[in-house]
């Protein structure tokens, strides 16, 4: 997905330089050019939210309810363990949120290619203090996990989700500068293509003339 929005970014500013291009007979091939990467830009947000928008109706979805008992607030992650995967995919960090005490959060996940999850715990910035492992013998069945402790059932898993999901925060930072900057070039770009639109709409005043 990085990628992706850093060629959106790439497209929405050739589309802005070409929208200098005023006579000749490359400005219609600019403008077509110019339609078709707003166009795309759209369709891509636009897809992207309905994804996040039907996660939880998918086939495979689990639901999964984190329930926080301890006294003070813990920032939770998700890490999905895919079965059969590349080496590169095999772990799949989220972001549950903040939650407060005696408060839940309930995150969506696809369980298609897993049967294991683990949910992280931190403290602060970088202090985890929770850790513990989850297996998925039926994914129709939703399940709440309730965190009472500061536990961590394994050390070792421990270290590898804390370096995911370090991994994970530093991917999000940049996919959400590219997104941003794609949402400024994308606004830019269509008030260009607007205005332009506008003014060719309006008639150019007339002079009339008066005989005595």
């Amino acid at each position: 997905m990085y990628y992706l929005f850093v060629l959106l970014a790439v497209l929405l500013v050739s589309a802005l330089v070409l929208s200098t291009v005023k006579y000749g007979r490359f400005i219609i091939w600019a403008k077509a050019f110019r339609i078709t990467v707003v166009s795309l830009s759209l369709v891509v947000f636009a897809l992207l939210f309905i994804r996040k928008s039907v996660s939880q109706f998918q086939k495979n979805s689990l639901t999964v309810q984190v329930v926080n008992k301890l006294p003070f607030p813990i920032d939770f992650y998700m890490v999905k363990i895919n079965s059969g995967a590349d080496p590169d995919d095999k772990y799949e960090a989220r972001h549950i949120g903040s939650i407060r005490s005696n408060y839940y959060r309930i995150e969506y996940i696809d369980m298609k290619n897993s049967d294991e999850f683990w949910i992280a715990g931190l403290m602060g910035k970088k202090d985890l203090v929770y850790f513990s492992q989850h297996s998925v013998p039926n994914k129709n069945q939703d399940q709440i996990i309730e965190v009472r402790n500061y536990i961590k059932q394994s050390i070792k898993l421990a270290d590898i989700a804390k370096t995911q999901i370090t991994a994970m925060k530093f991917e999000n930072m940049k996919t959400a500068i590219w997104i941003t900057l794609d949402f400024l070039l994308l606004f830019l770009n269509i008030v260009l293509l607007v205005r332009k639109s506008t003014k060719k709409s309006q008639p150019e005043p007339g002079f009339i003339t008066v005989k005595n």
